[in-house]
């Protein structure tokens, strides 16, 4: 070592005398706590003030403030004066998308969850008041006159509302129909279509009044022509309906034109019985409604698979006022259900992935994006309506304008406001409004109630029915799963003064028989000899509910089945606090407010039991929620309402069928000061046809 070499060794070692003496003085003088500040970054830390109510032993309240770092929590505290010993260092099992700890709010992903922050208050009476100002906001800027709405309709389409929009704004306000904007859902079904040439779609539609299992309604003209002004030949289709007149001319009237519907008389007549419902509900309007011909789906499931590539053509096509060359279409994908989902999304990303992290805790901000596959891969595992299906359909290559009962986010199909199992503001032969005279704080149960049969998929030896949904729903009821189950704190209060921390681990043997009363009820059904015992001893099979028993409970979930709830509106009329699980966007969809009118439930219920602890803790924002989903459905779900989509929705289907779109479009007219003389003509028409109907 050379004489330099040593001398920089030398002083280096006197200096840690110095350097021990500078650290004794500081923790002397500046204290313990400014030091371990000086430790850590001030920009990524945050304040939290803890603040606990008095004691059951007398002590005051008090505040207690603690600095959260990005890295570790440090306290303003006293040190203890032992500390424990040192622990080995553990690998962390939170999964990477876990909120940052220095952040106090939740995440709220593109995907429609929110995310939960253990560090941050319980994230339920946020979504509920950010859902009541957004519904609030949707109220106050609904369309008052025909010119609003006819400038609102533009607004959001990029085009001029369909002919007879006049008419239809004056069925509206006669009949009091509430949200007169909120009618997108219609454009999302039909916007591909302005893609592609009315010609196109007309030849389309003759095609697949040949479709197996469908039938046709429609109207034609006053001369006798049909819908697209070719003569009517009778050998050419069959029909269920003859209504004609006395010397035999057909009348211009909303009729089932044509079905391709099995031989046997009865199966033909519970197939059609969906047409003929819709047929009676159009009644008061179908005067108005334009010459079409529409072909509908019987069944409770849409069929029409949709190729992602085809629709984004049509939309920019449309966008552009162009059409996509129906001679080229895309080519014939083979990626099943992921033909649905854009390329990059997480469907294509996990679909195979049956392996990823658990999630941290997690609850619906979007419903509409909570049931869509593409933001939820797990959902082709899991729910019948993809399990029957395994990896999925290949897409149609034609965009094919079929009507359908219920539709996924991965079909197709166009949706309607079908009247199957409605209910009128009432309960059916009890001469009584609902809920047969209980008020909410004479509702004695407070579990969740659910009956109902195994239906959603075909439960064959072979098929992997254990993982769909009516049957993970009765599982869960029946306490099948792991031994423990983890739940947020609930809170004390519905403020949310507090961070909800992590989920508490509980004993499912004890916690399901305390929450839940959820079984099947009567037989196995859609199933297999062996797996119908199979599905015998596997469940408790009940009775089921009368309305009367039902009406005891403050919480009841409703699920898909085969394809949409049918008794959803009952439910909704019930005075329940109503939980709903769906992959089902319906017609309503934009007219119903999560959160505000129904508590909406993951397709997984990994947070069905957190939101009914939640519910069960805060009794007052149950109710709330409750009366406002029984009020919502008493004022937003009328058959006048119903009426009012379909009347839309034909409306629009007749324009973009049309050879000559523009003719098929509505314009104000220019002079502002005949709008109010001119609404209050339109209003009076529909007064009279009130009138002459209670007349009949």
């Amino acid at each position: 070592m050379s004489p330099s070499s040593f001398t920089v060794l030398r002083r280096r070692s006197l200096r840690r005398p110095a350097v021990i003496l500078l650290v004794i003085f500081a923790i002397l003088f500046l204290g313990q706590s400014t030091l371990r500040d000086l430790g850590f970054d001030a920009q990524h830390s945050t304040r939290i003030a803890f603040k606990y109510a008095a004691g059951a032993g007398g002590r005051g309240a008090e505040t207690v403030t603690r600095m959260v770092w990005a890295t570790r929590t440090v306290t303003r505290d006293p040190l203890p004066t032992r500390l424990p010993p040192p622990q080995p260092k553990r690998k962390s099992n939170l999964p990477k998308n876990m909120p940052n700890a220095k952040d106090e709010s939740h995440t709220y992903h593109p995907s429609g969850l929110l995310l939960v922050n253990p560090r941050a208050a319980h994230p339920i009476p946020a979504l509920i008041r950010t859902a009541e100002a957004a519904w609030a906001l949707k109220l106050a800027r609904a369309s008052t006159t025909l010119r609003q709405a006819a400038a609102e309709y533009t607004r959001r389409h990029g085009r001029l509302p369909p002919r007879g929009f006049d008419a239809w704004w004056g069925y509206v306000r006669a009949r009091q129909v509430r949200l007169p904007d909120e009618y997108d859902q219609i454009e999302r079904d039909l916007g591909p279509f302005y893609g592609v040439r009315g010609g196109e779609l007309r030849a389309v539609q003759r095609g697949w009044e040949a479709h197996v299992d469908s039938y046709t309604l429609g109207k034609d003209m006053a001369d006798g022509r049909d819908a697209y002004g070719e003569a009517y030949a009778d050998e050419e289709s069959e029909s269920l309906d003859t209504d004609t007149d006395a010397d035999g001319a057909r009348k211009d009237r909303l009729r089932m034109l044509n079905f391709t519907l099995p031989a046997d008389p009865a199966v033909r007549l519970e197939l059609a019985t969906g047409g003929f419902q819709l047929i009676e509900l159009l009644r008061e309007v179908e005067a108005e409604l334009p010459p079409f011909r529409a072909v509908f789906s019987p069944h409770d499931n849409p069929n029409v698979g949709l190729d992602y590539e085809l629709r984004q053509q049509a939309l920019e096509a449309a966008r552009k006022g162009t059409y996509i060359d129906t001679t080229h279409p895309p080519p014939q994908k083979h990626a099943g259900w992921l033909s649905a989902c854009p390329p990059f999304s997480r469907a294509w990303r996990d679909f195979n992935d049956g392996k990823t992290p658990p999630p941290p805790k997690s609850f619906v901000h979007d419903a509409l994006l909570a049931a869509d596959p593409c933001h939820h891969p797990t959902l082709l595992r899991s729910h019948g309506a993809y399990l029957a299906h395994g990896a999925g359909p290949a897409p149609y290559r034609t965009l094919v304008p079929q009507f359908s009962y219920s539709v996924t986010p991965l079909h197709a199909d166009v949706r309607v406001a079908l009247p199957l199992n409605w209910v009128p503001d009432g309960i059916p032969n009890e001469g009584r409004p609902p809920p047969l005279g209980l008020a909410w704080a004479e509702r004695v149960d407070a579990r969740l109630q659910w009956r109902g049969s195994n239906t959603g998929i075909w439960h064959a030896s072979d098929g992997r029915w254990r993982e769909a949904h009516r049957i993970r729903l009765a599982a869960l009821g029946a306490g099948v799963g792991s031994v423990n189950v983890s739940v947020l704190d609930p809170g004390e209060d519905g403020r949310g003064a507090r961070p909800v921390g992590p989920a508490l681990p509980v004993l499912r043997a004890r916690l399901v028989p305390v929450l839940f009363d959820v079984a099947f009820a009567g037989n196995p059904m859609n199933c297999e000899p062996a797996q119908c015992d199979v599905l015998e001893r596997m469940f408790e099979w009940r009775k089921g509910h009368d309305l009367k028993t039902a009406a005891r409970y403050k919480y009841v979930i409703d699920v898909d089945g085969n394809g949409w709830s049918s008794r959803f509106k009952r439910l909704m009329n019930s005075g329940s606090l109503i939980f709903k699980a769906t992959t089902y966007p319906e017609w309503f969809t934009d007219r119903l407010a999560p959160w505000v009118h129904y508590v909406p439930i993951q397709n997984s219920y990994t947070d069905l039991m957190d939101a009914l602890v939640f519910f069960r803790a805060h009794d007052k924002a149950a109710a709330r929620i409750a009366a406002a989903g029984r009020e919502w459905s008493r004022r937003y779900w009328r058959r006048e309402d119903m009426v009012a989509y379909m009347y839309r929705l034909f409306l629009e289907y007749a324009r973009v069928m049309s050879t000559d779109r523009d003719a098929m479009s509505f314009e104000m007219w220019p002079d502002e000061r005949e709008d109010a003389a001119r609404e209050r003509a339109l209003m009076a028409r529909w007064d009279r046809k009130g009138e002459e109907q209670e007349d009949e």
